[in-house]
């Protein structure tokens, strides 16, 4: 079938209707456009206008004219005033637009759909309907768009943000929200809420050329916006308005529009520090007004709304954060950090050769000469001057023969005119061939102006014809004239004529709507049409990035040119970015005083903005500059990251040789410069930081000193970095400035003096010739010999400023390349230090050495400020090698004075790691104590033959040795195996008269090297025996004798003896005895040692109010004793063993094996005395390295911890007063109707008869058949028992009589008595009634019967012992036992009656250390000292040798007798300790107060327990004595829930305080602890058995797994659970917040799955009561189960995973399983330990050991999987180890990006192989 035609009416009738049909849609059109239709009419439309704070009004009549009646027809409100900067035409409320709806399926992000609310227009064309975008692009940065979602708008085409990848890691509910009606934007910071940015304030208006919006803001402290002429850098908010539009203009303090474009600005909230920036990534003209509410208004006339808000805890890391958005600034060549010289119309090349002689006459440091377009022919690009120019081709070598660079300029515009002789300009006939230039509207006719070389075109650098042309010509060009760099000028773009020779067509893009307040107030002003054509689009939306895009092009044309020479480019016309690939100067200032001063705001502006090389015109561009102007401007340009001297034609000349060789510009020019030479590497470095991190170079004072207000407005100084200072002088006929000294030590740089002022303005003297520069206390600056110039400075030795801190710490870094090849720092070709200062030792650090400098550099000198007193030495260490080399002392020169140290000749190599320790101690810091106890005076002290000198110092010892006292050594022989050697004290001094303890005049020396990481050193009477303790150590029986492998290296000094102990891979000196007054008496034995650092840990058992030692001549007494924690009080146990901190980040460990009573003395040196009572001096070192091997090795060395029972790490109470076995009973009840968490109950002494051992009391008859029951529904039962036995009994009384006839019990010696020594302790006499209300000494005296104390050293105690804890076994059932009062503790002092026989120096001892009254003896609440022990090899031994044993001995007989008759591993608890307890028992921190106090320094008691090798520690949780408060005990609570031992325990006579004592909210609050606690129960199980099995720490200091952060050195308020479970508690009254520290990894909050997302910052953790923050480790897996109400039924559950990805998403874990309660499981491998793993979305279940039992076989359950990422995972596949495959159906929270995947279905055992799939 044919197709049909139409007929000719049918034709013509429906083009009639083709054609109505446009012409409705044209009229549609015009009436939709029409402003006056498009909006609801004004006669119906009511303004709501309520009462807004004039600072908050928002102008709606922007543009000229405002009156009532235009007011109103825009719908807004009228309200006149008598001042015209507050807008008298404001926004009415029900402008704006409303939120139809919203997407939020994502997040992430957020999608909105806004409709336009009907109202009047402003300016016509309003667009009805918007779309919104925002998200989380990473935790620091929120992005949001506003668009029209129906039309394509203008967006800026960047170069950088476009190829930028989203990291989400957080919802965008916590950062931003949306008001619906009208629609409006809230921006919150995450962390505390407060909102930073608000836009409900003012309604939107969004039309086709006309887009506003404001927000409030939340501080005046405002800084950006750019680029204008900002006479202060700090924004006024005063109804300020700065219009954004690149221009030509110039810099002269007006508020009109400059060169570049920056719609960016930073808002520093308060003294906190945290800040913020707002970028509106839009390139059109705009404007914005800020005003005092305060608040900023964008009015700009296209695109769109796209804005990036940063954040950031400084100021500092917002500008890291919009960098990293940006692009991060390039690293400039290194000569162009030299002093460069320009200027326009040299007139001819001869005249810059001349200016380029006389400087160089004059030893100018220079390295750089510019030529202007006088170089040119006519001003023609890419030609040049054949007649006053003709040699140009050759300069560039006259210059490179100088070791100097030349850099010329080109402009964008191009001459259309021919060149000279009418030959063909080759540049234009080129471009125009290719199409390269802006066109008129048209889009084909090249749009023509007139700039310099007259009529001109102007390339379009936005087309990619245009730009190959430009490449193409510079390369040709650069072929003719050789050349360094290139400057690129005019490129905003600039015109000479308006628009172009023809003007501009009168249209809606040349005449706008509105336009902002840019100046001249014609858009086209001094540049080009608007409605001009380019590649990129129309020049109305591009013009303010011609130079970017040029920048953009010539980045390519210099690759092409210089290859992988990294040249330098130099751009008048900027928008961010351009710092990605140039430099900017700030335009074409003049020679006066207001732009010197102004060019300060204008570079801390551009460090804001990402272009840290930036820098003023030196001595002004315009205008003749005078000298003296010259001079300061000279003085501080020495200090522009860009130094150049340039000004114009017809002026002067100003460069400063032109003020002649003599003059004091010259001279001051050449100091300076050469300073600035002479810290080129630091300036260097901090380009390198700048590239890297983003850091700022030219920084404002308020980035580094932020929390003090009066550095907020401070602009006429700044900062090279954070640690140099500059303030110069800015006003004419002056020499004083004033000045602010922030808070911080700051050198004078000239003097090296210290400044004796900070935090406060002062009256600074500069005098004509000088400037104001400082060196920050804390910094290392690297340093050159200057030269002329870069090329031959690169050649001479480096060196170090060191400016040393409050502290004496210094740091800083050095980062140092070829200076001059591309992509040094992306190929590793490059060597990085980090320098760090200690304590009198600098370690330079070779952290990245891929780049040897072809110079052989050294470092030469070090000079470091701040010394105080002369240093004895300075010792250089090669680390490499380990070789160390003495500094000669000519090469040592200190000036007392100044205190300065200047240690030369060091010919350090550059690239390889040192370290220079200098004895900076103080001379009186250095004196050893000769007279410790009170009363010394001169006469006292000189008898001793010591010295007396009254010290300057506070603490520092008036009475002190002499500087050789001490032994000498002879007979040294040193073998493989260690050294011996044979000491003699030196006569030549007094011996020391302590009556009774006569100095041993010849000792012996041996020295072991046991182990690669372990040595011992013994010194002792050869001649008399003498007490060794009796604790058997673990040493090898095969010494290491191969003398590589050993980790250390021992010297031997000589007058004074003295032993030193190097560690080999450092250098570091980490034992060094060579001090004066090594004694060794009978009953007196000192040594002192030099520490390698001011961090030592350990000691004990004392309270001490911090983890980190004090050094300032602290004294802590060691003696166990039955004394609660007090300060500088000796407690329960003994450690003498201290962990070391070097400055390196190593660590070490030493242990003095002695059991005598003494004390240690901390000294600034830094060094530690040591005085022990009696024995020998027996050490041990662990050489580490790591803070954690520290403990391992000490484990190995005294024995590993126990590993207690599973039930043992449940929540346990106690407490001293129960009146019966029912109050017991009813609080079992109680706790099982709140289900609470809850696994073990105590009785203490209570339930014994009159506090009998082994007896029960009447009143807990019932107790054996409630402690039945309770067992048998899982719970476990433990009593107390203490050791001394009553020996009064009328009954028969086993303990004691079987003790009696076993000679269990301790007597005095046989040649004095045979009698027990009598005591008094807790048993009271039979038939007797105690009167409580008697004082307590008379209620011992009359109730407490005689008590005898069990030998525990002798055989025959053991089994005495055992027996009597088998038949108490037999009456009443138990699970572990609680031993007390073990010191030995006894109510009388001595024996009962005081009096104690034998030798009463042993009671009284010639030096009495500082104890716990010691006015008293060492007899004091305990035993005589005189007492005689029997060691198990019959050796009698005295008590005063070995009371700090007493526990000890007392611990391993109870565990073995718990096992013996439990059959089960159970658990001890014991109060005294000694070095190797922790093989048998755990220990609480003894009888604390309830006080906050005590609550912090349980951590520390903890953390130190950890070093002592028991982890299984834990303090009285709510305290012990005195009554608690409900604040405190909660807060104890959920500390004590993270105690390894968990135990609440109060005193008698105070109120109940258990869990279920106070109110539902406690017991509420104490169960949701708890239960987290038992949830993480596998974990820390898994942790006792790494600590029993590797000696690990539990209960672990941050530094152990931070060591190389030294913030953590110090911390003590926070504390891990094994490598990943950080725990942050409140630990003061009222507080709702914790400061807490989190280390640099990546965290978990553990409640809400979700990644913190800061790290290594200090941060403020909102801690409400019901809260204790915990945070999970990123990188590792922790097993759990769900919780129950004891362990019993918790380890039936099966076995969950947490599973916290790391930045890698990789993690990692193991597991430890046995039956919880069975004795030697991990020896006889009867347990299951697995590892898991997580790489590629995939766990795996690697079984290591399967030897557990079947009935203790665990499913696998729930595995948690967090940091799963925002994409959605829909499947999991389960595969065992038979291969078989599973699908699981996982659940993923996008928003938390939390993964749940449930295996619990399944039925798959633990043990068995598995993996677990997800994707």
């Amino acid at each position: 079938m044919g197709r049909r035609r139409f007929s000719t009416l049918e034709v013509v009738l429906i083009l009639m209707f083709i054609l109505m049909t446009i012409a409705a849609v044209a009229l549609i059109v015009l009436y939709v456009t029409d402003p006056g239709k498009n909006n609801q009419s004004t006669n119906t439309f009511k303004p709501e206008c309520p009462n807004i704070p004039l600072a908050e009004r928002v102008d709606c009549y922007p543009d000229a004219g405002a009156s009532k009646q235009q007011c109103e027809a825009r719908g807004c409100c009228w309200s006149p005033l008598d001042e015209r900067n507050v807008p008298w035409c404001f926004f009415s409320t029900n402008h704006g637009y409303t939120v139809e709806s919203v997407d939020q399926s994502n997040p992430n992000a957020l999608k909105a759909t806004l409709r336009r609310m009907p109202s009047p227009s402003l300016f016509g064309a309003d667009i009805e309907e918007l779309a919104l975008y925002a998200e989380m692009q990473t935790p620091k940065r929120l992005h949001f768009k506003i668009y029209d979602p129906q039309r394509q708008r203008f967006e800026v085409p960047h170069e950088h943000i476009r190829g930028l990848n989203a990291q989400p890691s957080s919802p965008i509910s916590d950062t931003m929200e949306i008001t619906h009606k009208p629609f409006g934007i809230t921006v919150r910071r995450s962390e505390n809420k407060k909102v930073l940015f608000d836009t409900t304030m003012a309604p939107l208006v969004f039309a086709d050329q006309y887009l506003q919006i404001s927000a409030k803001l939340p501080s005046h402290n405002i800084y950006g916006l750019g680029e204008h002429v900002h006479q202060n850098f700090r924004h006024d908010t005063n109804w300020r308005t700065w219009p954004i539009f690149s221009r030509d203009a110039f810099p002269n303090g007006g508020t009109h529009n400059l060169y570049g474009h920056y719609p960016f600005f930073l808002c520093l909230e308060d003294e906190s520090g945290k800040s913020f920036g707002v970028f509106l990534l839009n390139s059109n003209a705009m404007e914005v007004t800020l005003q005092p509410a305060p608040a900023a208004t964008y009015r700009t006339i296209g695109g769109v709304l796209d804005f990036y808000i940063v954040f950031g805890d400084t100021p500092e890391q917002v500008v890291q954060e919009f960098l990293e958005l940006i692009g991060r600034p390039v690293i400039p060549a290194y000569w162009s950090l030299g002093f460069q010289l320009s200027r326009w119309d040299y007139g001819s090349l001869s005249e810059v050769k001349k200016t380029v002689e006389r400087n160089r006459a004059v030893q100018i440091p220079y390295d750089a000469q510019y030529t202007d377009i006088d170089y040119m022919e006519d001003k023609k690009d890419f030609t040049y001057d054949k007649v006053k120019f003709a040699e140009l081709p050759q300069f560039a070598d006259y210059l490179h023969a100088k070791g100097q660079r030349y850099i010329l300029i080109l402009d964008p515009a191009i001459a259309t005119s021919k060149r000279v002789g009418n030959t063909a300009y080759e540049a234009y006939d080129t471009g125009t061939a290719k199409n390269a230039w802006i066109f008129e509207a048209d889009g084909k006719t090249p749009l023509l102006g007139e700039v310099w070389p007259g009529e001109t075109v102007f390339p379009d650098y936005t087309s990619e014809a245009c730009i190959d042309w430009w490449v193409d010509e510079y390369e040709k060009f650069s072929r003719e004239i050789k050349h360094d760099a290139l400057w690129i000028d005019m490129n905003e773009v600039a015109n000479f004529k308006k628009g172009s020779v023809k003007g501009c067509a009168d249209n809606n893009l040349n005449y706008p709507p509105y336009t902002p307040r840019v100046l001249d107030g014609v858009m086209y002003s001094k540049t080009l049409c608007m409605d001009a054509k380019q590649g990129w689009g129309t020049h109305y939306d591009v013009h303010s990035l011609y130079g970017y895009s040029m920048v953009l092009a010539s980045e390519k044309a210099l690759q092409r040119v210089f290859g992988e020479n990294r040249t330098l480019m130099l751009t008048r016309s900027s928008f961010p970015g351009v710092g990605k690939y140039s430099g900017h100067w700030l335009g074409d200032n003049a020679a006066n005083w207001n732009d010197i001063k102004w060019a300060i705001p204008g570079m801390l502006e551009f460090s804001l903005f990402g272009i840290p090389y930036i820098g003023a015109d030196i001595c002004g561009f315009f205008d003749d500059c005078s000298e003296e102007l010259c001079r300061r401007w000279m003085q501080v340009g020495a200090f522009y990251p860009f130094a150049r001297n340039h000004n114009a034609q017809g002026y002067k000349p100003q460069d400063p040789a032109w003020y002649g060789p003599e003059s004091t510009l010259v001279k001051s020019s050449k100091h300076y410069l050469n300073i600035r030479y002479t810290l080129l590497p630091y300036l260097y470095t901090l380009f390198y930081k700048a590239h890297t991190t983003g850091e700022t170079v030219v920084r404002p004072m308020l980035h580094e000193f932020y929390s003090d207000s009066a550095t907020w407005k401070v602009d006429r100084q700044f900062l090279w970095g954070k640690s140099l200072l500059i303030t110069p002088v800015l006003d004419p006929g002056t020499d004083t400035v004033r000045a602010y000294v922030p808070d911080a030590v700051w050198y004078d740089y000239e003097t090296m003096e210290r400044v004796p002022l900070r935090k406060q303005f002062v009256d600074m003297h500069i005098p004509g010739d000088k400037l104001g520069l400082h060196i920050r206390g804390g910094a290392v600056l690297p340093t050159q010999q200057p030269a002329v110039t870069t090329q031959y400075s690169r050649t001479n030795p480096m060196g170090l400023i060191v400016a040393l801190d409050d502290n004496s710490h210094a740091t800083g870094e050095l980062f140092w390349d070829d200076g001059d090849t591309r992509e040094t720092v992306k190929n590793g070709k490059y060597i990085h230090y980090q320098f760090d200062v200690f304590y009198g030792m600098l370690s330079l650090t070779a952290t990245h050495t891929g780049y040897t400098d072809p110079n052989n550099l050294q470092f030469n000198d070090v000079t470091i400020l701040g010394v105080q007193l002369a240093p004895a030495n300075a010792i250089i260490t090669h680390v490499a090698t380990g070789n160390t080399t003495a500094l000669p002392y000519a090469n040592i020169q200190y000036d007392s004075a100044k205190k300065v140290l200047i240690l030369r000749g060091l010919n350090m190599t550059l690239g390889e790691s040192y370290t220079i320790q200098w004895n900076q101690v103080a001379a009186e810091f250095q004196r050893i104590d000769c007279h410790p106890e009170e009363g010394a005076d001169e006469t006292k002290c000189k008898a001793r033959g010591c010295t007396w000198a009254p010290a300057t110092i506070e603490k520092v010892p008036w009475c002190f040795y002499p500087d050789d006292y001490g032994y000498i050594y002879s007979n040294l022989v040193e073998t493989e195996q260690g050294i011996t050697l044979d000491l003699s004290r030196n006569i030549k001094h007094r011996s020391i008269d302590r009556a009774g303890s006569p100095d041993i005049d010849n000792l012996r020396v041996q020295v072991f090297y046991h182990t690669s990481d372990m040595l011992q050193f013994k010194i002792w009477d050869p001649t008399t025996e003498r007490y060794e303790v009796p604790v058997p150590l673990n040493v090898t029986s095969t010494p290491e004798t191969d003398e590589s492998k050993r980790m250390y290296e021992v010297k031997v000094t000589n007058n004074p003896f003295g032993i030193q102990v190097f560690r080999k891979s450092t250098g570091t000196k980490i034992w060094d005895s060579s001090l004066p007054g090594f004694t060794f008496s009978d009953m007196f034995i000192q040594v002192s040692t030099r520490l390698s650092s001011d961090y030592v840990y350990g000691f004990g058992e004392t309270e001490h109010p911090t983890y980190r030692h004090s050094l300032n001549y602290h004294t802590w007494g060691m003696f166990a004793k039955d004394q609660p924690p007090g300060y500088k009080m000796n407690c329960y146990g003994v450690h003498p063993f201290y962990m070391g901190l070097e400055n390196t980040a190593d660590a070490h460990g030493v242990l003095l094996l002695n059991s005598n009573a003494m004390d240690v003395t901390f000294l600034p040196t830094p060094a530690i005395t040591y005085r022990t009572l009696g024995g020998i001096l027996d050490f041990y070192m662990v050489l580490g390295p790591t803070p954690e091997m520290v403990v391992q090795e000490y484990t190995a060395l005294i024995g590993r911890p126990v590993l207690p029972a599973y039930w043992s790490l449940g929540f346990q109470l106690c407490r001293y007063g129960y009146a019966n076995d029912t109050e017991i009973k009813d609080l079992y009840a109680d706790m099982k109707a709140a289900q609470i968490p809850y696994d073990v109950q105590y009785a203490d002494i209570d339930y014994m008869e009159r506090q009998l051992d082994f007896v029960l009391d009447s009143q807990f008859q019932g107790l054996p058949a409630l402690v039945d029951t309770m067992r048998a529904e899982g719970m476990r039962f433990i009593f107390i028992l203490d050791p001394a036995i009553s020996g009064n009994e009328t009954q028969p009384y086993p303990a004691f009589t079987n003790g009696v006839a076993q000679d269990v019990f301790i007597k005095w010696p046989q040649n004095i008595s045979d009698e027990i020594v009598w005591g008094k302790v807790w048993p009271d006499f039979p038939n007797v009634t105690v009167n409580e209300n008697l004082d307590w000494d008379t209620q011992v005296e009359l109730y407490r019967s005689y008590a005898a104390f069990p030998d525990f050293f002798r055989t025959s105690t053991y089994q005495w012992w055992l027996k009597e804890i088998r038949d108490f076994y037999a009456k009443v059932k138990f699970d572990g036992i609680w031993i007390d009062m073990n010191e030995p503790a006894s109510f009388v002092h001595g024996t009962v009656g005081g009096t104690c026989l034998g030798d009463q120096l042993l009671e009284f001892p010639p030096y009495m250390p500082p104890l716990e009254s010691k006015h008293m003896g060492l007899k004091h609440k305990t035993l005589c000292m005189n007492s005689e022990q029997i060691l198990p090899n019959g050796k009698r031994v005295r008590h005063y040798d070995v009371h700090n044993l007493y526990g000890w001995s007392h611990t391993e007989p109870t565990y073995n007798a718990l096992k013996d008759v439990t059959k089960k591993r159970g658990i001890v608890v014991t109060r005294s300790t000694y070095p190797s307890s922790g093989k048998w028992a755990g220990h609480w921190l003894g009888d604390n107060f309830a006080s906050w106090d005590q609550l912090y320094k349980s951590i520390i008691g903890m953390m130190e327990f950890s070093l002592f090798g028991i982890p299984y520690t834990g303090a009285d949780i709510c305290g012990f004595f005195n009554p608690s408060e409900y604040e405190l005990c909660l807060r104890w609570m959920q500390l004590g829930a993270f105690y390894p031992y968990s135990r609440n325990h109060n005193g008698k006579g105070n109120p109940r305080q258990d869990p279920v004592a106070w109110n539902s909210t406690f017991a509420t609050i104490s169960r949701d602890v708890m239960n987290i606690r038992y949830t993480l129960l596998p974990y820390l199980y898994t942790l006792m058995y790494e600590a029993h099995a590797k000696g690990s720490t539990v209960v672990r200091p941050l530094l152990h797994e931070f060591v190389t952060d030294r913030d953590t050195w110090g911390i003590h308020n926070q504390f891990l659970w094994g490598p990943a479970l950080l725990i942050s508690p409140a630990l003061d009254k009222g507080a709702t917040s914790v400061y807490g520290y989190v280390p640099r990894d990546r965290w978990y909050d553990y409640y809400t799955t979700r990644d913190v997302g800061v790290r290594a910052q200090w941060v403020n953790m909102p801690t409400p009561i019901h809260h204790i923050n915990l945070h999970i480790r990123g990188g590792y897996i922790l097993p759990w189960q769900t919780p129950e109400l004891n362990t019993k039924l918790s380890r039936k559950n099966p076995l969950g995973l947490i599973v916290a990805l790391s930045d890698t998403n990789t993690a990692k874990g193991s597991f430890f399983w046995d039956d919880g309660e069975g004795i030697d499981t991990a020896q006889q491998n009867e347990y299951l330990f697995t590892n898991f793993a997580v790489q590629s979305n995939t766990l795996t279940n690697n079984v290591i050991q399967n030897g557990g039992k079947a009935e203790d076989r665990l499913f696998i359950g729930v595995v948690r999987i967090w940091g799963a990422g925002s994409v959605l995972i829909t499947q999991a596949t389960f595969t065992d180890a038979s291969s078989t495959q599973t699908s699981l159906t996982p659940k993923h929270n996008v928003d938390t990006q939390e993964l749940i995947i449930d295996v619990t279905a399944l039925n798959k055992y633990v043990n068995e192989n598995f993996s677990i799939s997800w994707k």
